[in-house]
């Protein structure tokens, strides 16, 4: 039986961004309707960062730097953040942040709430336009390539499994860093945001390979939720095909 190659994947406006261990491909529908394919290898790579604390950032560092090298290839593409209405709510979201840490309430509080505020942004993205029916097109081509039957719109891998681990770990970490003496408090924050971050990528791997824990579970529950209710929508045929264009598109490099 041949190895399945691990990939990942992201919705964007108009088409779908899916990537493996060394290449990347993206296809988009044009304004006029043409399927349109870009495929490269890849210039950097997480594989090779084995410290807990710095590979969760990588990996993430590694799909972001794939976003400029996508729009020179790809210059049809629109992505995820690329939109006016999401900056706007960058913007705003960043000012209800900072206004919510002079309230006066339980740290732990403040600080969870503002996590979760933080997460605005990215859901409007996700109900703009076409994107959520591309992300359940992403999950459900990526989804039957692996299983090698056909899957649902949610994915048990999907970006979203991080919210927990991320809302908890940042909380946490922001009410232990408001008692660091106000010298050091930046740099404090500064390291919760990688630490959490480091924490709840690790936290996410041991979730996939423990999908069953009851604690797991938990943790995939919110991700879950934002999937099926929020974040993917039923894709027509046509937003399908243009997922596995670029599904095939990796892979034919990948197995070069």
């Amino acid at each position: 039986m041949e190895e399945k190659v691990r990939l990942g994947g992201m919705a964007l406006q108009n088409g779908v961004l899916v990537h493996g261990p060394t290449s990347w491909a993206c296809a988009v529908r044009g304004a006029d309707g043409v399927l349109q394919v870009a495929a490269a290898r890849k210039r950097f790579t997480a594989a090779s960062v084995r410290s807990p604390l710095f590979r969760g950032p990588a990996r993430i560092a590694e799909v972001f730097a794939l976003l400029p090298t996508v729009k020179r290839a790809l210059p049809e593409a629109t992505l995820p953040m690329e939109r006016s209405r999401a900056l706007v709510s960058m913007v705003v979201t960043a000012g209800a942040v900072q206004a919510l840490k002079r309230v006066r309430v339980a740290p732990v509080v403040r600080e969870f709430t503002a996590a979760l505020l933080s997460l605005a942004p990215a859901a409007l993205v996700l109900r703009e336009g076409e994107i959520a029916a591309y992300h359940g097109a992403e999950h459900m081509t990526i989804g039957a390539y692996e299983h090698g039957a056909d899957r649902p719109k949610e994915h048990e891998r999907c970006g979203s499994h991080l919210i927990g681990p991320l809302l908890l770990t940042t909380a946490a970490g922001n009410v232990a860093a408001e008692r660091a003496p106000a010298s050091v408090r930046p740099a404090a924050r500064a390291a919760v945001t990688v630490g959490a971050l480091a924490a709840s990528v690790e936290a996410f791997g041991w979730m996939t390979r423990n999908p069953e824990h009851p604690l797991a579970r938990a943790l995939a529950w919110p991700g879950h939720e934002l999937q099926h209710r929020f974040a993917t929508r039923e894709p027509t045929p046509e937003q399908l095909e243009v997922a596995e264009a670029a599904l095939q598109a990796c892979l034919e490099l990948e197995r070069a």
